[in-house]
C-alpha cells in the first residue's frame, strides 16, 4: 500500500461548503401524547435478596462518616483510558469501566496478568485514604456480553439471538457461570449483562443482543443468566467465584420507532410492562444488583432523566434496592444537560454516572457544587450512595481479598478453557436453525468432495460479530483468537478424518468439480446504532453473495448456505439459490461446532440433529415488521420454526424475489459513520511504515488517534499530529474500488470536523489510486479559517481530484502533515449530488 500513497507534487484549489453544525444532544421529540401513568400496574417483586439489618447498619455507618466530595465520587464511573491510578487515589471513584475495545495500557493483546495488575492497582489506590480520606473499595465493570469478549483468547459464546433459538434456560445458566469465571480470572468484579431487550423491529442494530421478539423467552432467560453470573441467593450468592450482574437497558430499548437505536418508544404503559419489562421481573427477583438505564426515550422523555420510571416504578413500586448505572454519557442526552453537568439525572434516580472521556472531572466538580447549593438534595445523594455501598457490602468487596489475591485471579488457564469451550460448542449446536433442506441434502456425508466458499468460512471475527475484542467487532484477524476455530476448521476436520476432500476457496473456484458446496456468508460485524438498517434486504444493491450462490448452482453443484447474521433478514433470492439454508446467527469462537450438525458420522449416522427454533419471526419482505401474537401475522417463517432432519420441506423453490425497494439509488459511501465502515480501515503511514487502527486508540511517534464522542458513543475520531515529523492518516482498503458512479453523480467528500488546535504547517488532502496516481492540495488555510472547537460540515467535490483514476481508488481520503494539528472528525462519506462545481 505504501507505494500507492506517496504524495505527488500536484496542487489544486478546492471548493468548500461549510455548514454550521451544532453539537448539543437534543431530546427526542414527537407529538404523541404522554400516556397516563399508573405505578400500581407494576408488580411488587418477590426479590430473593432481602435486606439484612447487619448490612444496612454497615452501610449507614460508612455513609455517616463521608463528606460530600467522598459521596459524589462514589457516583462517578470513569473509563480506564481517561483516569490514572493516581486519579483513583485522589478521588476514590466508586467504580470504573473499560469500554468495548479498551484494554490495559491500550494493548489489545494485554495478558491476563496485565488485566489483574490494573485491577489490583486501582483497588489499592481506592482503599488508600492518604489523599481522599476513604478506604472504600472500587468496582471494575465490563461488557462481557457473549463471554469475556474484550480479552484475547476468551471463550466467545453465541450472541443472545442464537441462545434464544436454543430455548434452553439451563444452557444459559452454564454460559453465564463460565463467563463469570473468566471475568474473575482478570480481577474484574462486575458485568454489564444480561441485556433483556425484547426486540420488536429487526432493523435495530442491537437485535442480536436480544434473545427474542417475545417476552416469554426473555423472562425465562433473565433469571438463569443473573443466577449464573451472581450465584443463587442463599447458596453461593456473590462469593469469590461470581460477579455482580446488570439487567439492561431500562426500559423499552427494543421497541423504538423504526428500530432506531436510542430512539423513542411509544408503547402504552401496559405494553411497556407486558412486553418490555418481563426480563426485569425475573432478573430482579433473582437478585440482580444493578440496572443500567437506557439511551432511549419513552414518549419523548429520555430514560436517563425519567424519574417516573427510575424512581416511582423501578425503585419504589417494584422494590429494587440495588443501584441504577447510566450508559455511556447517557446523562448528557437529557435536555438541559451536558456530559459535564447533569443534576437532572441524579435527581431522577440515576445512582452512577457512566462518564468516559475527560468529562468526569467537571461532572464531579459540578455535582459537588449542586449538592452543596441544594440543587441536588442531600437525601437523594445519600440514597444513591447507600445503594452503591449496599451492593459492595453484599458482594463482599470490603472483606474479600484484593483482586490479585482472589481464588481465580490470573488463572490464565480459565480463559478459553476446554470446559468453557465445550459449553460454547454445545450452545452453537443448539442455536442453529434449519430453514430449508430440499431433497434432504443434509446431513452431508463426510467422505464427499466438499467445496467451502464465502467470506465467512474462515473468518472468526465475522462469525463472532460485534462486541468482540473491539466494540464494533472490526479490525480483528484470526490470529487474534487463539484457541478458537472457524467454521472452515470444523468442516475440514470432519471431512479429512472420514477420508473425504475439503477445499477452501472464498470465491468458489475449483479445479475438480465438488459433490457439494458449503457457502458461509452474511453480515459484517457491527454494534449498537452502527447496525441500524432502513430495511431488511440482505446486500441491497450489491448482491455479491447471491452471485456466488448462482454461479455454483448454475454449474450443477448442490449448495448449502450457512448464513451469519445478527437478525432475520429478507434473503428470498439467496434461499432460492440454495438447496439447504442454515441460520447460524453469530456463533462466536467455536465455529467448528457448526460442522458437527451439518455432517453425518463416518458411519453414515446423524451426528447432531438440528434443534434450534426461531425466536424471531423471519420476514416475508424487506420492510416487514412482524412479531409473534400480532393481530395480523404473516411472516415467511413463523416464530418457533425450525426443521429437523427428515422433516418435509416448507419453503417453495421459487420465493418472490421482488424486494420493492429502490436498489438503483446510489447511497452515500460511508467511510466512517459511528465507526469504520467495511472495507475501509484507518492507517497511519510514517517513513514508509504503516500502522493500522484496530481498536479505539492508535499512537505513533508522529500521530495520536482515539475515538471520542460527538453525538453518540465513540462516533468520532480525535486526530493529533504531534509536530514530530510527517505522517499520513488515510482511510484505505487493500483492493481498489470503482468509484466512478460517485464521480458521475456529482458526489462530494463530506465530513463533520472540529478544529481543536490550528495547523502550523501544510495539511495535504489527497486521494490515491492503483498505479501510484494521486492528487493532493493544501487545505491548511481552509482549516485555520474555521472557528476553534466548533463543529462544521466540510464538503469537497470529487471533481477537484482530476488526477486520479476513479475506477481504481485505494484511498478516497487521506490527510498528511508534518506540523502540529489537532482535529476531530465524524460522518466521513462520499455523498452523491452534493458537489458545488466550484473547483478551479
Amino acid at each position: 500500500m505504501n507505494k500507492n500513497l506517496r504524495l505527488s507534487a500536484v496542487g489544486l484549489t478546492i471548493a468548500l461548503t461549510l455548514q454550521a453544525c451544532g453539537s448539543d444532544n437534543a431530546s427526542t421529540t414527537n407529538n404523541a401524547a404522554e400516556p397516563a401513568k399508573t405505578p400500581q400496574i407494576w408488580p411488587k417483586l418477590d426479590i430473593k435478596v432481602k435486606q439484612d439489618p447487619q448490612v444496612e447498619k454497615r452501610v449507614s455507618d460508612i455513609l455517616a462518616g463521608m463528606t460530600v466530595e467522598q459521596k459524589v465520587a462514589q457516583t462517578i464511573q470513569p473509563e480506564i483510558r481517561d483516569i490514572s491510578v493516581e486519579d483513583m487515589r485522589q478521588y476514590g471513584f466508586g467504580s470504573y469501566l473499560n469500554g468495548g475495545g479498551s484494554f490495559p495500557n491500550g494493548d489489545k493483546h494485554a495478558s491476563v496478568e496485565d488485566w489483574v495488575k490494573l485491577a489490583e492497582s486501582m483497588y489499592q489506590a481506592s482503599i488508600d485514604d492518604s489523599l481522599d480520606g476513604t478506604s472504600i473499595p472500587t468496582m471494575w465493570g465490563t461488557d462481557a456480553v457473549h463471554g469475556h469478549n474484550n480479552v484475547i483468547g476468551a471463550t466467545l459464546f453465541p450472541h443472545n439471538i442464537g441462545l434464544g433459538a436454543a430455548h434452553n434456560p439451563d444452557l444459559i445458566r452454564k454460559v453465564a457461570q463460565a463467563t463469570a469465571e473468566e471475568v474473575m480470572a482478570t480481577g474484574i468484579d462486575w458485568v454489564f449483562a444480561p441485556t433483556v431487550a425484547v426486540v420488536r423491529d429487526d432493523r435495530w442494530g442491537r437485535t442480536y443482543e436480544g434473545y427474542s421478539e417475545d417476552p416469554e423467552i426473555v423472562k425465562q432467560y433473565a433469571a438463569s443468566i443473573v443466577e449464573g453470573l451472581q450465584g443463587e441467593p442463599g447458596k453461593d450468592f456473590l462469593n469469590q467465584y461470581h460477579v455482580i450482574s446488570t439487567t439492561k437497558h431500562f426500559l423499552g430499548d427494543g421497541g423504538t420507532e423504526k428500530g432506531d437505536d436510542q430512539g423513542d418508544n411509544l408503547a402504552s404503559e401496559q405494553e411497556l410492562l407486558d412486553i418490555h419489562a418481563q426480563g426485569y421481573v425475573s432478573g430482579l427477583e433473582a437478585g440482580s444488583q444493578s440496572v443500567m438505564a437506557s439511551f432511549n426515550s419513552w414518549h419523548g422523555v429520555k430514560n436517563h432523566g425519567n424519574k417516573y420510571l427510575l424512581t416511582d416504578v423501578l425503585k419504589e413500586q417494584m422494590g429494587f434496592d440495588g443501584f441504577v448505572v447510566g450508559d455511556w454519557n447517557g446523562h448528557g442526552q437529557i435536555p438541559g444537560c451536558s456530559n459535564e453537568n447533569c443534576p437532572q439525572a441524579l435527581n431522577a434516580g440515576l445512582d452512577v454516572y457512566m462518564v468516559p472521556t475527560q468529562a468526569w472531572k467537571p461532572l464531579y466538580e459540578n455535582t459537588v457544587k449542586q449538592v452543596k447549593n441544594g440543587e441536588i438534595p442531600m437525601s437523594r445523594l445519600d440514597d444513591a450512595v447507600s445503594r452503591i455501598l449496599r451492593v459492595k457490602v453484599r458482594a463482599g468487596l470490603f472483606d474479600k481479598p484484593s483482586p490479585a489475591n482472589r481464588p481465580l485471579a490470573a488463572k490464565a488457564e480459565l480463559i478459553g478453557s476446554d470446559k468453557h469451550r465445550a459449553i460454547a460448542k454445545d450452545a452453537v449446536r443448539q442455536s442453529l436453525v434449519l430453514l430449508k433442506n430440499a431433497g434432504q441434502i443434509l446431513p452431508l456425508a463426510p467422505q464427499s468432495r466438499i467445496l467451502v466458499a464465502g467470506d465467512g468460512a474462515d473468518n472468526i471475527g465475522k462469525q463472532s460479530g460485534g462486541w468482540t475484542i473491539t466494540w464494533q467487532g472490526t479490525g480483528n484477524q484470526n490470529s487474534d483468537f487463539p484457541g478458537a476455530t472457524s467454521i472452515w476448521d470444523g468442516i475440514k476436520k470432519h471431512v479429512e478424518q472420514a477420508g473425504g476432500q475439503a477445499v477452501l476457496s472464498e470465491h468458489g473456484d475449483y479445479q475438480q468439480k465438488p459433490d457439494v458446496a458449503i457457502v458461509v456468508f452474511g453480515e459484517n460485524p457491527y454494534a449498537e446504532g452502527n447496525g441500524d438498517l432502513d430495511n431488511l434486504e440482505y446486500q441491497r444493491g450489491n448482491k455479491t453473495d447471491l452471485a456466488l450462490l448462482k454461479k455454483l448452482k448454475d454449474a450443477g453443484i448442490p449448495v448449502v448456505s450457512v448464513f451469519i447474521s445478527g437478525r432475520p433478514m429478507w434473503v428470498n433470492p439467496e434461499l432460492n439459490a440454495s438447496n439447504a439454508f442454515v441460520a447460524a446467527w453469530l456463533p462466536g469462537s467455536e465455529g467448528d461446532a457448526v460442522a458437527d450438525v451439518l455432517f453425518k458420522t463416518a458411519n453414515n449416522e446423524v451426528n447432531y440433529d438440528f434443534s434450534g427454533k426461531l425466536s424471531y419471526s423471519w420476514p416475508a419482505s424487506p420492510s416487514q415488521t412482524v412479531n409473534r401474537n400480532d393481530a395480523t401475522y404473516n411472516p415467511l417463517l413463523p416464530y418457533g420454526f425450525g426443521l429437523h432432519y427428515g422433516d418435509n420441506e416448507v419453503l417453495a423453490a421459487d420465493l418472490n424475489e421482488n424486494s420493492n425497494t429502490n436498489a438503483s439509488a446510489l447511497a452515500p459511501l460511508k467511510l466512517y459513520q459511528l465507526t469504520f465502515q467495511p472495507p475501509w480501515q484507518l492507517r497511519v503511514i510514517t517513513n514508509g511504515q504503516m500502522a493500522a487502527m484496530n481498536s479505539n486508540v492508535l499512537n505513533t511517534e508522529q500521530v495520536s488517534i482515539r475515538t471520542t464522542d460527538y453525538h453518540l458513543q465513540e462516533d468520532s475520531l480525535k486526530i493529533q499530529w504531534l509536530d514530530k515529523g510527517q505522517a499520513t492518516v488515510t482511510f484505505a482498503d487493500n483492493f481498489p474500488k470503482d468509484l466512478r458512479p460517485y464521480q458521475e453523480q456529482n458526489a462530494a467528500i463530506s465530513f463533520d470536523i472540529k478544529v481543536n488546535h490550528a495547523a502550523d504547517a501544510a495539511v495535504a488532502l489527497s486521494m490515491a489510486c492503483e498505479g501510484g496516481c494521486q492528487d493532493r492540495f493544501d487545505i491548511s488555510d481552509k482549516l485555520n479559517a474555521l472557528p476553534l472547537n466548533e463543529w462544521q460540515t466540510m464538503r469537497i467535490d470529487l471533481n477537484c481530484f482530476s488526477g486520479v483514476d476513479f475506477a481504481k481508488i485505494y484511498s478516497p481520503f487521506a490527510l498528511t502533515s508534518s506540523g502540529k494539528l489537532d482535529i476531530t472528525i465524524s460522518n466521513l462519506m462520499l455523498a452523491p449530488n452534493k458537489a458545488s462545481d466550484q473547483c478551479q
